[in-house]
């Protein structure tokens, strides 16, 4: 590699965005409004983080009861912003899991401008943003008990997201990233749709949807979703967590335990798809695991090949799946990192062209505001255009941005 100056500008397609106060408020009918997603100050009560659970306690706005935080209310839920969800800026050991408000966080957490200006110091050009408050596939609106109102949820913050986060203010350099109603595979393909007739070619997806008491790819159930993401180019987009349970071990084991070995997920996500036999019905099916890093992948797609080759008779899979897994994968599946030093190395047994780079901003394990030195330290054995390729090209290949690595419906 040569000098910094040389490494490309990033294209992340793992950052977050924590929703402002007002997505909801500003887009729900009058009569949603007193139930529907909104901000309240108040105190946390108790707050654990065990076996992968999370679970806070709002006490009472204006009481005593402890340290205070704004909270997003929606139904029966109550769930508060915490320093993990906007954790850069901050010094690594001050990163707790606390309750914090608005004026608390970095603003480019919710704010274009800020956001833009944070992607500059980042030596980063373009992102795609999950949700914060939806979670990251939308499950928030899943587990209500009104589905009426949690589909007008879920299309009032997939306008935001384009029209307002990824609009001119953002120049293009924003890329959208919207939801379905999880819970009607007919009506995800309907907003599928919706959004990519306006330039949209991404939508998020849970990892394991039946740990979200849904169906699993291996039904028919979601055929509705998945032709229209292959009619219309629309990538899925699978972050680790989306299934609601992040890997554990024991209710008691600590935080660093999941932390570890948060890509367990997509490792039994991935397996699901390759031997689903969906890749062969819908041809033009591409799917993406954020934040999921890349070093293991190798060994699966090995073991998934023996396993195909040899135990298929009597694996359940000799009717549906014709072709080598690994072969599916390089088709079909794309990886993404941002700090994956061994499977850089193991490079040639991934695939060039099924590797995506991210920088998680703003969450506790970005590489924020240091990306690009990550980078140059752990690619600095590749040539100049295989860089090229993992930093930029293939998310604008998968992403149909413009060449200069942009989203078009934000540059119109």
């Amino acid at each position: 590699m040569e000098t910094n100056e040389t490494f490309p500008r990033i294209i992340s397609v793992d950052d977050h965005t924590v929703e402002p106060p007002a997505v909801w408020q500003d887009r729900l009918p009058k009569k949603y409004l007193d139930i529907g997603p909104r901000i309240v100050r108040a105190p946390l009560k108790e707050m654990t983080f065990l076996g992968g659970r999370f679970k806070p306690v709002m006490g009472t706005p204006g009481s005593d009861d402890g340290p205070v935080g704004d909270w997003w209310v929606y139904e029966d839920l109550h769930r508060p912003l915490t320093r993990l969800d906007t954790a850069v800026g901050f010094d690594r050991d001050e990163i707790k899991l606390e309750v914090i408000t608005y004026e608390q966080m970095r603003v480019g957490s919710y704010d274009v401008p800020a956001r833009l200006a944070d992607m500059d110091v980042n030596h980063v050009q373009s992102a795609v943003c999950f949700p914060t408050f939806p979670r990251f596939c939308g499950q928030t609106f899943t587990e209500a008990a009104d589905h009426e109102l949690g589909l007008l949820c879920v299309r009032a913050y997939n306008d935001w997201m384009v029209e307002e986060w990824c609009g001119p203010e953002a120049q293009g350099r924003l890329i959208p990233l919207t939801l379905i109603p999880l819970w009607d595979a007919e009506l995800a393909a309907e907003e599928v749709r919706r959004n990519a007739a306006r330039g949209v070619r991404a939508v998020a997806f849970s990892e394991i949807p039946p740990y979200l008491g849904l169906p699993s790819v291996h039904t028919d159930a979601w055929d509705p979703f998945l032709a229209a993401c292959d009619e219309t180019g629309t990538v899925i987009a699978m972050h680790i967590g989306s299934s609601s349970r992040m890997p554990s071990t024991s209710e008691d084991a600590p935080p660093a335990v999941g932390s570890t070995i948060t890509f367990a997920n997509c490792c039994f996500s991935m397996v699901d798809w390759l031997m689903s036999g969906k890749f062969e019905r819908f041809p033009n099916l591409k799917v993406m695991y954020a934040e999921g890093q890349i070093g293991w992948i190798p060994y699966i797609l090995e073991r998934a090949d023996v396993v195909w080759e040899e135990n298929r008779g009597w694996g359940g899979v000799a009717d549906k799946v014709h072709r080598p897994p690994s072969e599916l994968f390089a088709d079909h599946v794309y990886g993404c990192f941002f700090d994956d030093a061994f499977g850089l190395r193991n490079l040639d047994a991934i695939g060039l062209g099924n590797v995506l780079y991210e920088t998680d901003y703003p969450h506790s394990d970005s590489t924020w505001p240091k990306s690009r030195e990550v980078g140059e330290a752990q690619m600095g054995h590749l040539d100049a255009d295989v860089v090229e390729r993992i930093v930029r090209r293939n998310a604008i290949d998968l992403l149909g941005l413009t060449e200069d690595g942009l989203w078009a419906g934000g540059t119109r």
